[in-house]
């Protein structure tokens, strides 16, 4: 496992005062967050994986280590430096700098298949509930089938409350992360 640097740890820090509400962390996901993420998504389930705020890469190190090939991941990161730290990390994975909350707009004409996972570092918490339910029920549309929506969060409630269109299950609750952190998937019913 590629384990996070000093340089950017204080890159995160940077971000952290610079930017608080996009950050929205103290310090990286643990090795244990991101291994609980990845777990949540399945390897050999063909199409892209969108990850929406890699930060510094901890979960996108996760997914390929459980076996997603670089070539399928596609990143967005909102931070520059951010989003060049994982492009030289997984230079085989798209990494785009951009707001992960138009992802649809940023990637529109580019991906011609619905995705095999969507998963997401961005903290919602620190969103309105309007904007969370959009940036969700966006994502959900764009998956395959019984694909997950995968969010991590810090509130002991999933981002948004499940409806009859999909549902929400907490699939990993972290204790080995500061602080620690709930993993909700989301599925389209």
């Amino acid at each position: 496992m590629v384990a996070t640097t000093a340089a950017e740890h204080l890159n995160f820090i940077r971000g952290l005062i610079l930017r608080p509400k996009k950050v929205g962390a103290i310090t990286p996901s643990s090795p244990a967050l991101a291994r609980a993420i990845a777990a949540q998504v399945d390897p050999h389930r063909h199409g892209p994986v969108l990850e929406l705020g890699p930060g510094t890469g901890v979960v996108t190190q996760a997914l390929v280590e459980r076996g997603m090939a670089q070539e399928r991941l596609i990143a967005i990161e909102y931070d520059p430096e951010f989003a060049e730290m994982v492009q030289k990390r997984f230079p085989r994975a798209r990494v785009l700098q951009g707001d992960a909350f138009q992802f649809a707009s940023l990637l529109e004409g580019t991906v011609d298949q619905p995705y095999a996972a969507i998963v997401s570092g961005l903290p919602l918490l620190n969103f309105p509930v309007e904007t969370r339910r959009r940036l969700i029920e966006s994502a959900l549309e764009r998956l395959q089938p019984g694909a997950p929506y995968v969010q991590f969060s810090y509130g002991t409630k999933p981002s948004i409350p499940p409806t009859e269109r999909y549902s929400v299950k907490r699939g990993a609750l972290v204790w080995k992360n500061l602080p620690p952190a709930h993993v909700w998937v989301y599925r389209s019913l």
